[in-house]
C-alpha cells in the first residue's frame, strides 16, 4: 500500500460553537459527504468520523457536536460527547466563525481548552467575509488565551486555505499504520448515514417551522434481487402539531424530503433506492435512553 515510505495516522477532533462550519469542513477535507449540514444549530448530535488520505497519512477527522450552554438532557449529552471526542484525539482543531468572533460560546470553549493537554491548532473560518485586520486581531486574541501550535485562515465552503491545513496535519500526526482500509471514508454504518441524510433534508426543508426535537431512524433495509434497495425510515416528533408540519399540506413536505433524501442516498450507494418515510409521534423521546444509544450518546450525561 505504501512501499518503503513511512505511514502516519491519527485522530483530529474538530470542536467549536454551533454552526461554526465543522461539518462543512469535514466534508471538504474528506472529499465526500460524511456529515450532514443544515442552517439549524446543533445539527450534529454525536461524533462522526470522516477519513481522509493525504500523502502517506491517514487523517481521521472527528466531527463533534457544537459546544454551547446546555439546557436539557440531550444538550448535555451532546456537549459531553464533544469534549470527550476532543480528549481522545491526537490533535484538537478549534474552528471559529470569523464573522462571529470570540463571543459567547467561543469564550467558554477557549477557557475549557486551557485544561486540555493535546496539541491544539486554530482555524478561522469564512475568512473571505472578514477584513484582514479583523482576522489578525481575532487570531492574536485567541492565541493570547490558548497556546495554539498553528493558526490557519480558511474557507470551508470554497476550500481556501484547506491545502495548507492538510499539509500540516499530514506531518504533525504520529508515525504508525493506518486505522481503516484505504477506500473507507467514514465509520458510520450505512443505515445510520441514510437516516442522517433524511434528517438533513428534514431540517433544510423545515428548519424554521419544525422544532429541533425530531429524530430519524432506519427501521428496515432490504437488498432486492433487481439491485435496488428498499429503505423504511421513521421520523419521530414529540407532538401531533409537529407531525402535521413534517407531513405538510397534502403531504407535500414529506414527499419533497423523501425525494431529496432518496436521490442523495442513491448517489452514495450507487444503486436505485426505494425510500418510504413515516412520521410518528413519540412524546419526550429526548428522555428515552434507547434513542441516546441509537445516536451514540451517553444518556447519563
Amino acid at each position: 500500500m505504501t512501499g518503503e515510505t513511512e505511514t502516519r495516522s491519527g485522530f483530529v477532533a474538530l470542536i467549536g460553537a454551533t454552526n461554526a462550519g465543522k461539518s462543512t469542513l469535514v466534508n471538504r477535507l474528506v472529499g465526500a459527504k460524511v456529515s450532514i449540514v443544515s442552517h439549524k444549530v446543533q445539527t450534529t448530535r454525536a461524533i462522526v468520523r470522516g477519513i481522509a488520505i493525504h500523502e502517506q497519512t491517514q487523517i481521521v477527522f472527528m466531527d463533534t457536536p457544537g459546544i454551547f450552554k446546555p439546557r436539557r438532557r440531550l444538550d448535555r449529552a451532546m456537549v459531553t460527547s464533544a469534549w470527550g471526542g476532543a480528549k481522545d484525539a491526537d490533535i484538537i482543531l478549534l474552528l471559529i466563525d470569523s464573522e462571529r468572533g470570540l463571543k459567547g460560546d467561543v469564550e467558554k470553549i477557549l477557557e475549557g481548552l486551557k485544561d486540555v493537554k493535546q496539541p491544539k491548532i486554530l482555524a478561522l473560518n469564512k475568512v473571505d467575509r472578514v477584513k484582514p485586520e479583523v482576522l489578525l486581531k481575532l487570531a492574536g486574541d485567541a492565541n493570547e488565551q490558548v497556546e495554539f501550535e498553528q493558526t490557519f485562515m480558511i474557507s470551508a465552503t470554497s476550500g481556501s486555505g484547506c491545502d495548507a491545513l492538510m499539509n500540516y496535519l499530514a506531518k504533525a500526526l504520529p508515525a504508525g499504520p493506518w486505522y481503516y482500509p484505504e477506500d473507507q471514508i467514514s465509520d458510520l454504518p450505512m443505515r445510520q448515514l441514510a437516516a442522517e441524510i433524511t434528517r438533513e433534508k428534514l431540517f433544510l426543508r423545515l428548519h424554521q417551522e419544525l422544532p429541533y426535537s425530531s429524530h430519524v431512524e432506519t427501521e428496515k433495509w432490504e437488498e432486492r434481487k433487481d439491485g435496488s434497495v428498499r429503505i423504511e425510515q421513521v421520523i419521530y416528533v414529540e407532538r401531533d402539531s409537529q407531525k402535521k408540519i413534517a407531513l405538510g399540506k397534502n403531504g407535500e413536505a414529506i414527499k419533497a424530503i423523501s425525494m431529496n433524501a432518496r436521490k442523495e442516498i442513491s448517489e452514495i450507494l450507487e444503486q436505485p433506492v426505494h425510500l418510504f418515510l413515516f412520521v410518528k409521534v413519540r412524546e419526550n423521546w429526548g428522555d428515552d435512553p434507547e434513542r441516546y444509544r441509537e445516536m451514540g450518546l451517553d444518556y447519563s450525561s
